[in-house]
């Protein structure tokens, strides 16, 4: 197959379902290629898929995101631009130092009870909804709320709140997808950001007149002070991401991770307890079943990518899930193993733009899987999955299991 075939593939609804064959079939054509001209790749000019150049590229502050003409005229690409992971220097490093000095080794540690916690009640509800032998969802009974009641706490919303909340992100993550950008889906993004915005706004009021220990009261008694180059505005839009960001790529985690486990008993009865294991397996995962398949970055000049012609300003699709099975760093690449050695997946990417949150999802999924398995040893999928069906956030949306009564 041509590139130009391999694309049309992935982006079809059997690409969709399962894209893999298709970065395989990419790999064949080297680390990079030459996207042909067609109306659709208008602003792509290359795609890359070798971890090398993917991690290279990621790496170089120098390669930019590029902003979508007419930005200014949406509210939900306001808001995008006006945080730290839609910005270039010297706006992102000016939000981003602000945001990193909240992801401390000591509120990191602070966050282990709290997940414990939490990951013990999810799992008391699952034993009591599965003690008949009846089926649960794992995404809606688990992945979902392990990410988002902590997040919750971390950043100070209110329990109450999060089902609303997940409809908006729903709205804003179908948007993101190649073949989100339909005048529908837009209008639903641009609400899902207005009603966000409107909601972050009532409750940093509410946090000036009462302030707790969490992230929202800390920062906006930094903003108040002056002690932070951000405003309340740009405080919101980040909230937004950062949520969303957080949360997402870690429901994925967990729900594409598991029948991953499941197909392998052995890990399965060796990994309670065994934390070199679990880290093995969440590292795995993420590079197997990548939640984000796909970036791009604008070219601050003409040159050549891996002996690939780029001009100024024109943009290469680096594909972070193809990369994460690049036959050339990672051997026997389909194959699930925790104890593989080898570079680091890019599942929260490299560079100026690494996830801000990736540390906080490792240690869920350390702490969770490992006390999910040691509970129910009998777990098992009952249903196919259903997946997304976007390829730029893929995850399965729902996974009935049997805890094993």
């Amino acid at each position: 197959m041509d590139v130009d075939e391999i694309l049309t593939g992935l982006y079809s609804e059997q690409g969709r379902q399962n894209p893999y064959p298709w970065y395989a079939a990419l790999h064949g054509h080297g680390p990079i290629s030459t996207v042909p001209a067609r109306a659709e790749h208008r602003t792509i000019t290359a795609v890359a898929a070798g971890y090398d150049l993917v991690d290279q590229v990621l790496r170089d502050p120098e390669w930019y995101k590029q902003a979508p003409p007419g930005w200014q005229e949406q509210e939900i690409l306001r808001t995008f631009n006006s945080s730290m992971m839609f910005v270039n220097p010297p706006d992102h490093t000016r939000m981003r130092s602000v945001f990193a000095k909240t992801f401390t080794p000591r509120r990191l540690g602070a966050l282990e009870p709290v997940i414990v916690r939490v990951v013990d009640t999810l799992l008391d509800r699952m034993a009591e909804a599965g003690a008949d032998g009846a089926e649960t969802d794992f995404v809606a009974d688990f992945a979902y709320l392990v990410p988002a009641l902590v997040m919750a706490e971390f950043i100070g919303l209110p329990e109450s709140d999060l089902a609303w909340y997940r409809q908006r992100v729903d709205w804003i993550d179908e948007f993101l997808d190649v073949a989100g950008k339909t005048p529908q889906r837009l209008a639903l993004a641009n609400q899902a950001a207005e009603e966000l915005r409107a909601y972050y706004r009532d409750l940093i009021a509410h946090r000036r007149a009462r302030p707790g220990e969490d992230l929202i009261s800390g920062l906006v008694e930094a903003v108040d002070a002056g002690d932070v180059a951000l405003t309340e505005e740009e405080l919101i839009s980040n909230l937004i991401v950062l949520f969303n960001a957080s949360f997402v790529t870690t429901v994925y985690m967990f729900s594409n991770g598991l029948p991953l486990l499941l197909a392998h008993p052995d890990v399965v009865a060796a990994l309670p307890g065994d934390d070199a294991l679990a880290r093995g397996c969440v590292d795995e995962v993420l590079r197997l079943a990548s939640p984000v398949h796909f970036l791009a970055r604008a070219a601050p000049r003409d040159t050549e990518l891996g002996g690939v012609p780029v001009r100024r300003d024109e943009n290469v699709l680096l594909m972070i899930a193809g990369a994460n099975r690049d036959p050339a760093r990672f051997p026997d690449p389909d194959r699930f193993d925790p104890r593989r050695d080898g570079p680091p997946s890019l599942a929260f990417g490299v560079g100026p733009h690494f996830c801000l949150g990736a540390a906080v999802s490792r240690l869920e999924g350390r702490l969770a899987l490992p006390r999910l398995l040691a509970r129910f040893p009998r777990l098992t999928v009952t249903r196919t999955p259903t997946y997304s069906g976007s390829l730029f956030l893929r995850g399965i949306d729902k996974l009935f299991v049997s805890t094993g009564g």
